[in-house]
């Protein structure tokens, strides 16, 4: 008598492709940085959850486990962790004159600008419907820290409003450069954008300061404090009128 055929086994089940088990704070930080992404590259009313679930090879259930507000909540936390990294770029303890420290702050910005583009425009460019308060406040809050570690390496505890004004222009003026060189394929070498920033701070200082004394003693000090770098006190001078 022949042996019955032995059954078959059971044919395994598809896995499901593009998902991975990740600790929980890991997948909170992957989850935010693939939003950074989306919102940076297109308009954040444009992106949904089920954009991002799939980019981050994750389910919308899952998202909404980390998010539970839903879009809104992962906007504003990936608006946060991009302006928390980028307000670290400025706690630095630097020495040097003080147009030594602004380039050194420069090149710490940018060195945030090129290694999280899409963190930064996400950050930078508003308009959106879901643009709130909050996350108005948050970009805010990262113009504020910039202001303060601006006045503190010119050496000024408390400014007043025309040279508090002149920082906050130059910080939009920074901003506005920033964006623009990403927009035009970074064709600009840095140093040379960062070099023309520290100048321009001066060049908005200098006509400041015909309106402002305490502006006007600021850029003193500075000149005064250029002496390491001769050449570039000179052009300084220029710039005021100063020179021959």
């Amino acid at each position: 008598m022949e042996a019955s055929p032995a059954p078959a086994a059971p044919e395994p089940r598809p896995r499901r492709t593009g998902y991975r088990r990740l600790p929980v704070q890991q997948r909170r930080e992957q989850l935010i940085a693939v939003a950074l992404e989306l919102f940076a590259s297109r308009p954040p009313e444009e992106v949904g959850l089920d954009d991002v679930a799939e980019a981050a090879g994750a389910s919308r259930p899952l998202v909404y486990r980390y998010f539970a507000g839903g879009k809104q909540q992962l906007y504003e936390a990936a608006l946060r962790t991009a302006a928390d990294e980028l307000s670290s770029r400025f706690a630095l303890r630097l020495s040097g004159t003080p147009s030594e420290q602004l380039s050194a702050v420069l090149d710490g910005y940018f060195a945030f600008v090129a290694e999280h583009d899409a963190g930064y425009s996400a950050l930078l460019r508003g308009g959106s419907v879901v643009e709130t308060a909050r996350t108005s406040a948050i970009v805010d809050d990262v113009r504020r820290e910039a202001l303060r570690r601006t006045l503190r390496h010119l050496g000024v505890r408390e400014a007043g409003p025309r040279l508090t004004l002149l920082v906050r222009s130059w910080i939009a003026v920074v901003e506005g450069a920033s964006l623009s060189w990403l927009d035009e394929g970074r064709a600009l070498p840095v140093s040379e954008l960062r070099d023309w920033l520290v100048d321009q701070f001066t060049a908005m200082a200098a006509a400041t300061a015909l309106h402002d004394p305490q502006t006007a003693e600021v850029l003193a000090g500075v000149l005064a404090l250029e002496g390491p770098r001769p050449e570039r006190a000179e052009r300084l001078r220029a710039v005021l009128g100063g020179g021959s």
